[in-house]
């Protein structure tokens, strides 16, 4: 039971984005659902580390190309769809010693404040909610890439985040202490989130 815990995604999450080109000021982006993850990799029983996703991840970008600093980012993520190929620690992760699903089934990251970083960087600080509790994190932002226009008309770009979180400060708090005194799952939590933004044509899809 247990293993090791709250690879929070976080997310968020899931955020991470910014700066793509385009012709009007401000632009609205989505999330492709099926072409983003929030990853997250832990240490188990201070050998090893072990890595899941979230693998239902939205959200919503407005790109402000003219002044970065007004862009925003908002993402929720279904606790539920943590997946770490196990399928008896999935079911613990959901359960009341982690994430606890059933009370808070979504993780959210809303941004606070977006600044360029050096050339095609970009740090985006926001508040980030796991377990019902909101801490302020940082993502490190590499992107956004050009634009480009798939076979149905769309433009996509992408971009690649990352953070590091303590899963207590989240109250994720289980663990179970080794005979040499050390700890089942560890406190500290990778977060590695990849999204794929889309602007759909009028009448288009795509997959």
């Amino acid at each position: 039971m247990g293993y090791f815990a709250a690879r929070i995604g976080i997310t968020a999450t899931l955020a991470a984005v910014l700066a793509v080109p385009g012709h009007a000021a401000t632009s609205i982006w989505q999330v492709d659902p099926n072409h983003s993850a929030a990853q997250f990799a832990v240490r188990h029983l201070g050998l090893s580390t072990v890595r899941g996703a979230f693998t239902k991840v939205n959200g919503t970008v407005q790109l402000d190309d003219k002044d970065i600093s007004k862009s925003t980012v908002e993402v929720t993520i279904d606790a539920a769809s943590v997946d770490t190929r196990v399928a008896d620690r999935d079911k613990d992760l959901r359960s009341d010693h982690f994430f606890d699903v059933a009370k808070y089934p979504t993780i959210t990251f809303k941004s606070k404040k977006v600044e360029q970083a050096g050339a095609g960087k970009l740090k985006v600080a926001g508040d980030l909610t796991i377990h019902g509790i909101t801490k302020e994190v940082v993502l490190d932002v590499d992107g956004l890439s050009p634009a480009v226009k798939d076979p149905w008309g769309n433009q996509r770009a992408a971009a690649a985040a990352t953070t590091k979180i303590n899963r207590q400060d989240f109250g994720v708090k289980w663990n179970a202490t080794m005979d040499n005194g050390g700890v089942v799952v560890g406190d500290d939590v990778n977060i590695t989130i990849d999204v794929e933004l889309v602007q759909k044509a009028a009448g288009k899809s795509g997959d």
